[in-house]
C-alpha cells in the first residue's frame, strides 16, 4: 500500500479538527485532505440526515463543516455591574422549627471565604475549598452540631446597598443529601430570575454545611457554610452577573 493510499484510508476515520490539522502538515497532505469525500464523512457523523442528499446543501461539505462547526471556548464575560462590596447576604438555618444560625454576611466576607480551614478536615474537602471556582464560603464561629435525625432547612436572601432591594436565593430548602466522602450536607433551590430574562433555564443555587470528620454518625459538626452556582457560574464575574439578573424587589 502506497503512502497516499494509507492517508486515504485513515482520513475518513478522523474528526473534523484532526482532519483540519492534517491539512497543515504539508502540501501533499493538504491536497489529499481537501477531497470533499473526507469532509462528507466528517459531516455524516454530526449531521447524518443532511448527507443523504446527492449533493451538499452548500458548495462543498468542507464549507458546510467550516460554517457550522463551533470551537469549544470559554465566552468572555464583560465586567459585571454589581460588586460584592455592594451586597450583603442574610442566611438563616433551622432544625425543625428551632433557629440555630442567623447572620447578616457582608459580600466581601462571603467572597473572601475560608482562608484557613480548621485542622482535621478531610483532604478532599480541603482540595475543593482551594479550587479555582468561585465558591462563597463562610467560617462558622462558634461551630454548631446538627443531629442527623432532625430536618434542617435554610433560607438565603441577598440585599443591594445601592437600591435597598432584596432578592431570594434559597427559600426554606432542606438539607436532604449528605455526602460523607466530601463531608458536606447539601440543599438547593432554583433561582428566581427577573421576568426580563424569560429564556434563561432553571439555575440552581447550592448551599452546603461543611462538617468535620469526627467519626460520629449521629451528628455533624459544622465549621463552615458554602454557596455556589456551579451549574451556571464558576468565576467571580459570572456569579455577579447571575446575581444581577435575580428578581430584585
Amino acid at each position: 500500500m502506497s503512502y497516499e493510499e494509507i492517508l486515504k484510508a485513515v482520513f475518513p476515520l478522523l474528526e473534523g479538527a484532526d482532519l483540519a490539522s492534517c491539512m497543515a502538515v504539508c502540501k501533499q497532505w493538504r491536497d489529499i485532505a481537501q477531497d470533499d469525500y473526507f469532509w462528507k464523512c466528517v459531516c455524516a457523523k454530526r449531521w447524518p440526515s443532511i448527507c443523504k442528499r446527492p449533493d451538499p446543501p452548500t458548495v462543498t461539505y468542507y464549507k458546510l463543516y467550516q460554517t457550522f462547526y463551533k470551537r469549544q471556548h470559554r465566552q468572555i464575560v464583560l465586567p459585571p455591574r454589581l460588586s460584592f462590596d455592594n451586597l450583603e447576604f442574610f442566611i438563616d438555618i433551622w432544625t425543625d422549627d428551632k433557629l440555630i444560625f442567623s447572620e447578616v454576611v457582608p459580600g466581601p466576607v462571603l467572597h473572601t471565604g475560608i482562608k484557613n480551614p480548621p485542622p482535621g478536615i478531610c483532604d478532599r474537602l480541603r482540595f475543593q475549598l482551594e479550587g479555582p471556582d468561585c465558591k462563597m464560603t463562610l467560617p462558622v464561629e462558634p461551630r454548631f452540631k446538627v443531629p442527623l435525625g432532625e430536618t434542617v432547612s435554610v433560607s438565603v436572601l441577598v440585599g443591594r446597598k445601592d437600591s435597598n432591594r432584596v432578592a431570594c436565593i434559597i427559600n426554606k430548602s432542606v438539607f436532604d443529601y449528605i455526602d460523607r466522602t466530601s463531608y458536606r450536607a447539601m440543599a438547593f433551590d432554583y433561582l428566581g430570575l427577573s421576568p426580563a430574562h424569560p429564556f434563561v433555564p432553571g439555575i440552581r443555587a447550592w448551599i452546603s454545611l461543611l462538617f468535620m470528620d469526627d467519626r460520629n454518625d449521629s451528628v455533624i459538626d459544622v465549621f463552615g457554610i458554602e454557596m455556589d452556582f456551579c451549574d451556571a457560574a464558576k468565576s467571580r464575574d459570572e456569579v455577579l452577573w447571575l446575581l444581577d439578573i435575580l428578581d430584585w424587589k
